[in-house]
Order: C-alpha cells, then structure tokens, then sequence
C-alpha cells in the first residue's frame, strides 16, 4: 500500500514583506494625518515646513548619534550605511530656512522629544528594536520623502535638489531601487528567532505611531483657518 508524501508547508514570507504588510494600517494614518495632507496639499507655508524640518532634526542626530556605538552589532550593523546620513543635509536645509542661528532656542515638539528618546533607548539597549525605526525612516525618505520633495520645490520655489529640500537628496546613492532591494535583503537576513522577529514589527509599528503624534502635535501648531 502506497503512503502519501507529506504535503509540504507554504514557504514563510521574507521578513521584509511581513514587516511592510504588518505595519501597513499605521504607515497609511501616517501619511494621511492633516498636517501632512495640508502640508503636501500646499495650504500651509514655509513655516510650517521649517518646523517640520526641524522635528526630523532631533529624530534623525538620535539615529545617527547611534551609527558608530552600533556599527560593529551584529544585528544593527549591517543597516548602518554612511550614504544614508541626513544630519548635514538637514543642517543645510534648517541655515537656508531659519539663518546661521537657527538652532538657537530650538526645543522639540512632545512627541518628537518621545520619538527621539525611544530611537535612543533602542540604540542603546535593543538594537533589533533600532533596526524597526532605521527601516520607517530611511526607505520612507527614499520613497515617499521624494513626493515631500518635488511639492517643496513647486510650492515654494526651493532649487531642485538644492537647499531646503536637500534633506531628501541622497547623493551618495546612484539607484536607489536598486538600494532599497538590498536594504530589504539584509531584513530578510535579520540574525533573530521569529519571537524577536515579532518584537521588531511591533516596534515598526510603534515608530510609524510615534511619527503620527507628531503630526499631530504640528497640526495643532499650524491649524488651517476655517
């Protein structure tokens, strides 16, 4: 009598796609908050873009100021790629936007004080929960960020490519398609078990609601006349 074969079990997802379907519902409310369908909708001004550069000033020097301590992990390592950097970009950006002294007296919103502490407690202390809001930010910026680019050249007459919007401008990256394959790879390599795994979506998702509250916070701050 002939036994049947076993019936082999569907290969699992590669992480990158899990990781993107996971937190797909808290990236769309992210990307749909009011100030940045106003912002992108090009009813609010440059003020409003110039605070918004400067939130992502404090979020992005608590990723960076964690690139060297964290260079050799074995699990956060891989992703720390110097052509990413934005903190001189976004130092360029802010001089074109509010002077030399722009820094002078510059606190951050609430939430992007949260969002910036939780980047750093991560660094320091669960470098797989580092990778998740590595991941948000930088393929959101080679992705989406270019949209936030081209409305900031249309609406407020910034160059192309040129100060105030170079934030955006990733020079060092000759394909960026090409890149972000590469970057979705090392996710799916990422060196832990299917618990930690979970740990790391969860905490991709909680980036994306760190984010949201800051939209929000910006959003009371430039509220649109009735």
């Amino acid at each position: 009598m002939e036994t049947s074969s076993p019936t082999p079990s569907a290969p699992s997802a590669p992480f990158s796609a899990v990781i993107r379907t996971a937190s797909h519902e808290q990236h769309v409310e992210a990307e749909n908050s009011s100030f940045m369908s106003d912002l992108l909708g090009g009813r609010l001004g440059i003020p409003a873009y110039r605070r918004y550069t400067e939130q992502l000033w404090f979020v992005y020097r608590a990723l960076e100021d964690a690139s060297e301590p964290l260079a050799a992990d074995p699990v956060a390592g891989p992703f720390i790629c110097p052509e990413l950097a934005r903190t001189a970009a976004l130092q360029r950006d802010l001089t074109h936007l509010g002077g030399p002294s722009w820094h002078r007296g510059l606190e951050p919103l609430p939430a992007t004080a949260a969002y910036a502490d939780r980047v750093a407690a991560c660094a320091r202390e669960w470098p797989a929960g580092f990778v998740a809001h590595h991941y948000t930010r930088y393929l959101g910026d080679l992705s989406g960020g270019q949209i936030i680019r081209g409305t900031a050249e249309k609406t407020w007459g910034f160059a192309r490519k040129g100060d105030g919007v170079r934030f955006y401008v990733f020079e060092d990256i000759a394909n960026p398609a090409a890149f972000k394959r590469e970057y979705r790879t090392l996710l799916d390599a990422l060196p832990v078990d299917d618990l930690e795994k979970q740990r790391v979506v969860d905490e991709c998702k909680r980036a994306f609601r760190l984010n949201s509250a800051v939209f929000r916070e910006l959003g009371e701050e430039f509220p649109l006349s009735a």
